[in-house]
C-alpha cells in the first residue's frame, strides 16, 4: 500500500468544476452523450441546450439570474430506447447530483404511501454525500499525514515520560530514530502483515423505520425523530484488531472528518441541490387518470400526484433535515412510453411545466448492431471481457452481430417492444452454456458466427408461444 502523501490540487473542486462547465459546449455534450447511447439526435441535443443554459444562468447578474429558470424537458418513447441513460449519463458528465423516481410509486396527499416532497430530500442526501467526497479531497494529504502519526504512535507507542523533561536526551533520541525507521517501513509496506488494535465506532441498533406508510409531512417528522433519538445515544466505540493497511483507511477517514467543517458541507450541499440537482420523474404517463375509470379504484390518486408534483417543478420550499432548499433551478426530466394515453392528457398545468417535448424514436435493427459494437460500454465489448476474466477469447463475426440484431428486431415486433433491453435477453440465451462452462472449457478460443446463434436460437423463435416466456 502507498503510503506517500499526494500533492494538494492547486484549484478547488468547485473551480474546477466551473471551468469544466464552461468548456461543455451543446456540441461536446452531444459528443459525450454519442459514447454511449445510440441515435436520439433531438433528445440529446435538448438536454445539450438544457445544461449549457444553466452555465449560461450563472454568468447573468444576480438581478436577472433568479428569473432565469430551466426549461423542463419531456421525454415521450417506449421503452428501451435510452430516455433515462440520456438523463443519466448527462448528469455524470456535469458531476450533478441526480436521482430517478418513478411517478407510479407517489400518491397523492392523503393517501398511504410516499409523498412527493420525498424525491427532494433523497436528492439531499445524495448530493451530501457527493460534497462530502469532494471536500475530502482537499484534505486528504493532511488526513494522511495525521493518519500516519496515530499509525506510528500504535506501531511504536511513545515510551513513558516522553513529554516529561526527567526524560534523558539519549532516550528521546533513540525514540525518534526507531520513529523513522519505522516510518520508512511503513511507507514502503514492509509493516503491511502486522496488526494493530483501533477504535472503531459501533453501530447501534437500527431503529424502527418511522417512514413506512407514511403520508404527506409524516415522513419529514418520523426523519427528525430518528436524529433526536440518535443524539440522545452517546457514539459508542470498540476496540478492533486490523492489518496496517486496514486500519490507515480507517485513521484516514477518521481525520478527514475532524478536518471537515459540517456547517460548510451542509451549505454547499443545499446549493448544489438548488443549483445543480437534476430529478428524472420516469412513468409520467402511469399518473394519467383515465377517463373510463369511473368506480376510483387504482386510478384515483393519480391526477392528484400530478397536482401535487406541480409546485415543486414550478419552484417551492421543501424542509429537509439539512434545511430550505428551493426547488426554482432544479432541472426536471420527465419520461414516459404514452401507449395508452397522450401528453394531452396530463391535467394543463402539469403540461404546462415541460415546454421542450421530445419524441425518442423506436430502435430498428441498424440500431441494434450500432448499439452491439459502436458506444464505449457496447454489449459485445461487455461479454468479450467478462469471459475474458476466464481466460475464454470470444471472437464476433459481423454476420453474427447482424444476426442478434435481425432476432432482436424479429422479437420485438412480434411481441412487446422492449427495445435494446432485448439484446441483452437474446445475447444471455445463447452464450448460456459458454458462461456456465467457460471455467472448465479446454478450447478457450470461441468464434460466434450467426449459425451458431441460430442453432441456439432456432426452436425458441419457431415456436412463437415459447419465445413470449424466453425471450
Amino acid at each position: 500500500m502507498n503510503y506517500t502523501a499526494l500533492t494538494l490540487p492547486e484549484t478547488s473542486p468547485q473551480e474546477c468544476k466551473d471551468t469544466f462547465m464552461a468548456s461543455l459546449t451543446p456540441k461536446q455534450i452531444v459528443a459525450e452523450l454519442n459514447k454511449f447511447i445510440v441515435g436520439q439526435t433531438n433528445a440529446k441535443r435538448a438536454v445539450g441546450i438544457a445544461l449549457r443554459n444553466r452555465w449560461r444562468r450563472q454568468q447573468l447578474p444576480a438581478s436577472l439570474r433568479d428569473e432565469v429558470g430551466p426549461k423542463n424537458i419531456l421525454m415521450i418513447g417506449p421503452t428501451g430506447v435510452g430516455k433515462t441513460e440520456i438523463a443519466r449519463r448527462l448528469a455524470k458528465l456535469a458531476k450533478s447530483p441526480f436521482i430517478k423516481v418513478e411517478a407510479s410509486k407517489y400518491t397523492e396527499v392523503g393517501y398511504v404511501g410516499r409523498d412527493v416532497e420525498s424525491m427532494i430530500r433523497d436528492l439531499v442526501e445524495l448530493a451530501k454525500n457527493m460534497v462530502k467526497e469532494e471536500m475530502e479531497e482537499t484534505v486528504r494529504v493532511q488526513a494522511r499525514e495525521h493518519a500516519i502519526e496515530k499509525l506510528l504512535d500504535l506501531l511504536l507507542p511513545p515510551p513513558p515520560g516522553m513529554e516529561k523533561i526527567d526524560l534523558d536526551s539519549n532516550g528521546k533520541l533513540h525514540y525518534e530514530q526507531t520513529r523513522k525507521k519505522f516510518s520508512a517501513m511503513l511507507k514502503e509496506g514492509k509493516l503491511d502483515d502486522r496488526e494493530v488494535e483501533v477504535q472503531v465506532q459501533e453501530k447501534g441498533p437500527t431503529l424502527v423505520d418511522m417512514n413506512a406508510g407514511a403520508g404527506a409531512g409524516m415522513e419529514e417528522m418520523g426523519n427528525n425523530i430518528k436524529d433526536m433519538l440518535g443524539s440522545f445515544m452517546p457514539q459508542r466505540t470498540k476496540n478492533k484488531k486490523l492489518k496496517v493497511p486496514d486500519a490507515f483507511k480507517v485513521l484516514c477517514q477518521e481525520e478527514a472528518e475532524k478536518l471537515l467543517d459540517q456547517d460548510i458541507i451542509m451549505q454547499e450541499t443545499l446549493k448544489s441541490v438548488e443549483q445543480n440537482g437534476i430529478i428524472f420523474i420516469d412513468e409520467v404517463d402511469k399518473i394519467i387518470g383515465r377517463q373510463s375509470s369511473s368506480n376510483g379504484g387504482p386510478d384515483v390518486s393519480r391526477e392528484g400526484v400530478q397536482r401535487d408534483l406541480l409546485p415543486i417543478i414550478e419552484g417551492s420550499s421543501v424542509n429537509t433535515k439539512y434545511g430550505i432548499v428551493k426547488t426554482d433551478h432544479i432541472l426536471f426530466i420527465a419520461a414516459g412510453a404514452f401507449h395508452s394515453a397522450k401528453p394531452s392528457d396530463m391535467i394543463p398545468e402539469f403540461q404546462g411545466r415541460f415546454p421542450i417535448r421530445v419524441e425518442l424514436d423506436s430502435l430498428t435493427k441498424e440500431d441494434f448492431v450500432r448499439i452491439l459494437t459502436e458506444p464505449d460500454n457496447a454489449l459485445v465489448k461487455q461479454y468479450v471481457a467478462l469471459l475474458k476474466t476466464e481466460e475464454v477469447t470470444l471472437t464476433f463475426l459481423d454476420e453474427a452481430v447482424d444476426q442478434i440484431a435481425e432476432m432482436s428486431a424479429l422479437v420485438n415486433q412480434r411481441m412487446e417492444n422492449i427495445g435494446a433491453r432485448r439484446l441483452h435477453t437474446i445475447m444471455e440465451k445463447f452464450l448460456e452454456s459458454i458462461s456456465f462452462d467457460a471455467p472448465d472449457l479446454e478450447e478457450k478460443n470461441i468464434t460466434i458466427d450467426a449459425n451458431y446463434i441460430r442453432e441456439k436460437l432456432k426452436d425458441i423463435i419457431q415456436n412463437e408461444d415459447l419465445s413470449r416466456y424466453i425471450l
